[in-house]
């Protein structure tokens, strides 16, 4: 199979598709890879490294999405890209396509074959290529949160893990899956007072085994949501419905009544985000104030650490990618119920039910749709 890698193009997006490791299995296995000019720069990965793997470096993106039979992106297309798009063209990529109509309706009509990240799902229904950059993210919204927290970023200017004679900051976290769990590890190591916020009540039960009962856990309803809002210093959005637009469960008047200087890092931005306040920033202008309150909803948290984002996101992606490669990527469809539930978009149709709900699209299932 011809694989193209082109460098991404969103604001400060800085990771890569395939690592140089990837592309010498990749070429070791009779596939050809073109690699688009210090596509892999940023992530600490220069054009000799993809050379001496066996790529061929190319000078622009439009030669590779023209050449390639399967485009492994990081991030979805954003409009500059979208005129690449081609019938027969595989698209392997983050999309989010829910909050994101206008990119749906170009696959559609360019009757693209577009693999989203976060809806394939393992053999115990999880969702084996989201969980990496939902640790990162995770981890990084508390790293995030604390340096938002400071006087100079409009912050109410508190030291979140406190010193001795001062008490330590308060997190809220929405939300106990990957994001949740991990942002309350780092939370916890910072020495933050820490409440997770779940409607799962085993969830609950399970964090509380897991931290020994170092944090705090609350059923989610919007009685407990407001209050702890209200008292927090930081609070954490990583609520996620698969291929769905995240539900809203902080409200606008819930913000309202948190404290001056509070942060909201809402994670789930990329789905349309938890926080009724909450819209997409860049890396560029990350925060803006609402009410007093800084809000950092960045929708490509993970580019901020790109080497370690890479390695873990194609870690979990390079399996599915060669597995695409050696067998054709419809074979693969057809051969794998996991990954299909990955499939968004083919040959002009919608295969994904949460996005059709969300944009009030029609849609059939996939396997339909291959056969």
């Amino acid at each position: 199979m011809l694989i193209g890698v082109p460098k991404e193009v969103k604001n400060l997006e800085t990771r890569v598709g395939i690592t140089p490791a990837g592309v010498k299995e990749l070429v070791e296995r009779g596939n050809q890879l073109l690699v688009e000019k210090n596509a892999g720069l940023l992530s600490a990965f220069p054009d000799e490294e993809y050379l001496a793997a066996g790529a061929t470096i190319v000078a622009t993106a439009d030669e590779v999405w023209q050449r390639a039979e399967m485009v492994v992106k990081v991030k979805e297309p954003v409009p500059s890209e979208y005129g690449h798009f081609r019938p027969g063209l595989v698209l392997f990529t983050y999309l989010h396509l829910a909050p994101i109509p206008e990119l749906t309706e170009k696959l559609l009509e360019s009757r693209v074959t577009a693999i989203a990240y976060e809806t394939v799902e393992d053999s115990a229904g999880a969702l084996p290529l989201l969980v990496p950059m939902s640790e990162v993210a995770g981890r990084l919204s508390v790293q995030v949160g604390a340096s938002f927290l400071q006087h100079g970023n409009d912050g109410r200017g508190l030291l979140l893990g406190g010193v001795p004679g001062v008490p330590p900051g308060e997190v809220c976290i929405l939300g106990g899956g990957i994001v949740g769990t991990n942002a309350a590890k780092i939370a916890l190591g910072m020495g933050a007072n820490v409440t997770i916020v779940d409607k799962n009540l085993n969830r609950l039960r399970q964090l509380d085994d897991i931290f020994g009962g170092r944090l705090r856990t609350l059923a989610s309803n919007s009685w407990n949501i407001a209050n702890a809002a209200a008292k927090s210093d930081l609070l954490i959005g990583g609520v996620l419905i698969p291929g769905a637009s995240a539900p809203k469960l902080l409200t606008a008047a819930m913000v309202k009544g948190m404290k001056k200087g509070a942060v909201i890092v809402d994670v789930a931005i990329d789905q349309g985000g938890c926080i009724e306040t909450a819209v997409p920033t860049t890396h560029t202008a990350p925060s803006y104030v609402v009410d007093g309150v800084v809000h950092y909803c960045v929708t490509n948290m993970p580019a901020a650490v790109p080497n370690t984002s890479t390695l873990a996101l194609t870690n979990a992606t390079f399996p599915y990618v060669l597995n695409m490669a050696e067998q054709g990527a419809l074979e693969a469809l057809k051969n794998s119920s996991g990954l299909r539930k990955g499939l968004n978009t083919h040959n002009g149709v919608l295969t994904c039910a949460p996005v059709a709900e969300s944009q009030g699209r029609s849609w059939k299932p996939a396997i339909e749709c291959l056969n």
